[in-house]
């Protein structure tokens, strides 16, 4: 521990153990920690309060910027801590405590939770539990590898505790660009107009007053995941080059595209990474997360500048950007998530906006969220401010799961994230729909067509040729078959028709695996 990392004196009386500082957190209370997508987010003090919950009647509200590295959400849900969570997870344990009514969970758009907050629509923050490099002499403190909602957490929480993580080099001083976005109702517009502009500080100014306790830590970051691409990922990328080539070549965007935009996991890594070999350069992102994939269209000069408020990379590529911190600060800005993903700048700056699909259905409504309709996987996270606002909203999902027993492309969709009139374009490693212009009896025939796999692409026409014939309407469905597929899959662990039945109980067990 070295006192140089809290460049203000007077806190220097602040620092004590994560279990001394744990103790401001009291039964009842609401929590906002800093964390998004892995990155950034609280070691020390989460773990001390699952510890604490052993001995003693321990529940809170926890809010975060996204999903937390190092377990700590199952750590939390283990130990029964969490009586609430929100806006986004990604932990298999608190998965099945949110899917069995034990942990209450509010499925948010990111962009959603500090105006949430701002405005009283939620509990205020009663502690703020925030990661940081270091302090300023002026008492700014200097987020590490995210900065989420802790802007919004450190303005409203009655006690802040801040987490000094010495694994963090201080040289991530300038990285950030924090803005504030004012009140309602008179709040100006928000004035970025390019995704490599800056508008704010370098750091999220500290009421030192309601600084309750300073935590050093040494822990870095849980590393990305994420698989690398493969046949499927790499021919979806292959479809979406050159959807946009021709874009370009008919004169809808210039040919270093607008801003992209794209979500978390494997899919959306890989898509970014077929940019690699795209015709397409001075490209610019403005996004949420920065996985593997941003850094290296950086490193080969195909990506301009990034912005986006996480980055969640692997080991060697999180090292690489320390060693090369100046060329990178250069290059990319972390800002909250309330302005990463501000509808009002994906509309002004027409985002291309690349997200992932758990399924979707023949018209084109989108399912984010939630398998078989009702057992929540991992949350919308960002992609609704995206899509519906962008220049551009593109969903990509394999068109089959499970090796074969799931088609991605349904009749309907039990859940939907993503009405029809959000999703302009559908990828499959089969094909692109693009459904810009059509009705929805043109979208199925274009989905069906497209994106469906073969082993189910002449029952979707058989389902919707049927609908069309004996229901009819703006949009035909036949509501006793809508959704016998997914039914069939919690009966026999197969969408397709011809299998042997299985108790419904391991079929359900099975899905969230």
């Amino acid at each position: 521990m070295t006192l140089d990392r809290i460049r203000h004196p007077a806190l220097h009386g602040k620092v004590m153990t994560a279990t001394e500082a744990a103790r401001f957190i009291q039964n009842g209370m609401t929590v906002g920690m800093s964390g998004f997508t892995r990155a950034g987010d609280c070691k020390a003090v989460p773990a001390a309060l699952a510890q604490r919950a052993e001995s003693e009647p321990l529940r809170i509200t926890l809010i975060t910027g996204a999903s937390l590295g190092h377990d700590t959400d199952k750590i939390l849900a283990d130990a029964d801590v969490l009586a609430r969570r929100l806006p986004f997870q990604v932990d298999r344990t608190l998965r099945r405590k949110i899917n069995a009514g034990e942990v209450m969970f509010i499925d948010q758009h990111l962009s959603e939770t500090a105006e949430q907050l701002r405005g009283h629509h939620l509990a205020p923050v009663d502690v703020a539990i925030i990661e940081a490099t270091c302090i300023t002499e002026d008492g700014g403190l200097i987020p590490t590898t995210s900065v989420g909602n802790s802007a919004q957490f450190i303005q409203q929480a009655r006690h802040i505790i801040v987490e000094i993580n010495e694994s963090v080099p201080t040289s991530f001083e300038g990285m950030h660009d924090i803005y504030n976005l004012e009140a309602r109702p008179h709040r100006q517009p928000v004035p970025l107009t390019a995704a490599d502009q800056r508008i704010g500080q370098p750091y999220i100014q500290l009421d030192l007053e309601r600084v309750a306790a300073v935590v050093f830590t040494r822990e870095p970051d849980s590393p990305s995941n994420v698989l690398p691409p493969d046949a499927d990922t790499r021919a979806i990328a292959a479809h979406i080059n050159r959807f946009l080539a021709q874009e370009v070549k008919a004169g809808r965007m210039p040919d270093t595209l607008y801003p992209l935009q794209a979500g978390i996991g494997t899919i959306a890594n890989a898509v970014l990474h077929g940019f690699e070999d795209s015709d397409f350069h001075g490209l610019t992102m403005y996004s949420e997360v920065l996985q593997d994939s941003a850094i290296a269209l950086l490193d080969s000069g195909k990506l301009a500048f990034a912005s986006a408020a996480s980055m969640t990379l692997s080991g060697d590529v999180y090292q690489r950007v320390i060693d090369n911190m100046d060329f990178y600060k250069s290059k990319i800005a972390l800002r909250p998530q309330e302005i990463s993903n501000l509808p009002e700048i994906v509309r002004r700056l027409g985002i291309i906006a690349l997200n992932t699909a758990l399924e979707f259905d023949i018209y084109g409504n989108v399912n984010s969220t939630h398998v078989n309709g009702t057992h929540m996987m991992n949350g919308i996270g960002g992609s609704g401010d995206f899509a519906r606002n962008a220049h551009l909203s593109i969903f990509v999902s394999k068109s089959i799961a499970k090796h074969g027993d799931i088609s991605s492309v349904v009749p309907m969709v039990p859940h939907v994230d993503h009405t029809e009139h959000d999703v302009d374009i559908l990828v499959t490693e089969i094909g692109l729909a693009d459904l810009r212009g059509l009705a929805p009896r043109e979208r199925a025939i274009r989905i069906i067509d497209n994106c469906a796999h073969p082993d189910y692409r002449e029952e979707l026409r058989d389902y919707f040729n049927r609908a069309c014939q004996y229901a009819g309407g703006q949009t035909p469905h036949l509501l006793d078959e809508a959704f016998s597929w997914h039914t069939r899959y919690l009966k026999t662990q197969s969408m397709k028709p011809a299998r042997a039945h299985h108790p419904v109980r391991e079929a359900e067990a099975a899905l969230m695996d």
